[in-house]
């Protein structure tokens, strides 16, 4: 699938609201969700098969696939497949009129928000649409945030990165210091700088981030 950002904007302009794709054979089914989606302020994008979604261009924004299982060319659950392995990360709601058991627990397993039979509710839709937003915004922030942790471990010079994943380990600054051959006071001086471009105020929240970049002593 294609990716299009959205053009440059001023700083003033307001968020682009939620995108929900909605791949279903049948044009009454997606002119039925686009209604109900439109009436509580989502943008949506319809389309009749899996291939015209991968042939399209998407936002890159918050959003959503609502799918149904089954689909011309390829089942609702195998395209789930076919996008996670193109790293695609849209959380997904499946729809269908043929559903089971094994079919639901195949999907929930696979990382779908929710499994809706035909003929659903249009508050069960709304509320598994607004659930599976949700998880994609948390995983846009999750993501950022990560990012911007490897960005300031990125500025960090090898040996400040030799004192963090030291300091982390436990050790004290004496210790440290008998480790790298360094005096003492060259290791504050180092942990000092490690403290401020790591953007943290405290060794509990260095050490969280040493975690979540998966750094350990060497």
């Amino acid at each position: 699938m294609s990716r299009r950002t959205s053009s440059n904007s001023s700083a003033a302009a307001a968020p682009e609201p939620p995108l929900v794709i909605v791949v279903d054979d049948e044009a009454a089914v997606r002119d039925s969700l686009d209604s109900l989606l439109r009436s509580i302020g989502l943008r949506t994008l319809l389309f009749g098969s899996p291939a015209e979604l991968l042939q399209s261009p998407v936002p890159d924004v918050p959003g959503c696939l609502v799918l149904d299982v089954r689909l011309p060319g390829i089942s609702g659950l195998d395209f789930q497949t076919q996008l996670s392995r193109h790293g695609i990360d849209l959380p997904i709601v499946f729809m269908t009129g043929h559903g089971d058991i094994p079919m639901t627990v195949r999907a929930m397993k696979a990382g779908a928000v929710d499994f809706l039979s035909k003929p659903f509710r249009d508050q069960d839709m709304l509320d598994a649409v607004a659930a599976a937003i949700e998880r994609d915004k948390l995983r846009r922030s999750e993501t950022a945030s990560m990012d911007g942790l490897r960005a300031r471990y990125a500025t960090l010079t090898p040996r400040e990165r030799e004192v963090l994943a030291l300091v982390v380990s436990g050790l004290m600054n004496k210790q440290v210091a008998g480790e790298l051959g360094l005096s003492e006071i060259t290791v504050k001086i180092h942990r000092g700088s490690v403290m401020r471009k790591m953007g943290v105020r405290s060794l509990a929240d260095l050490v969280r981030n040493a975690q979540a970049l998966g750094i350990s002593r060497p």
